[in-house]
């Protein structure tokens, strides 16, 4: 049975629905683990905090107020993905520098947040 794991995905910012472009790479913001060595055998590990992201690309098709959309905070943040899953970001702001290409009307986008939860379908 063949199933689709990949491709089409849809992105929202507070229930609007914008362009994404190309691949989205997030992250839930679960805390990483280090081991922490002594000088006679493991002692056990260390963890750090990290921040929960979503990050890509999207296309502005014209009606994008870049001003806005860099200013975002206290954001809901979906991302929609081909495996059924949907990933959301809460408390989000815009976290990139609002740089944007005239190539294609691309602009790199990435949202943190304090919280992120996977679900599936």
């Amino acid at each position: 049975m063949s199933q689709r794991v990949g491709g089409i995905i849809q992105l929202q910012i507070n229930g609007e629905v914008y362009l994404a472009k190309g691949s989205f790479t997030y992250n839930l913001g679960r805390p990483t683990r280090e081991a922490v060595v002594g000088a006679d055998k493991v002692h056990g590990y260390k963890e750090t905090p990290q921040v929960a992201f979503i990050e890509g690309e999207i296309t502005d098709d014209g009606t994008l107020d870049r001003d806005a959309f860099v200013r975002a905070r206290d954001a809901t943040v979906t991302l929609d993905l081909a495996n059924g899953k949907m990933v959301a970001l809460y408390d989000a702001w815009f976290g990139g520098d609002g740089t944007a290409n005239t190539d294609e009307g691309n602009m790199a986008v990435r949202f943190e947040g304090v919280e992120a939860e996977e679900v599936s379908a």
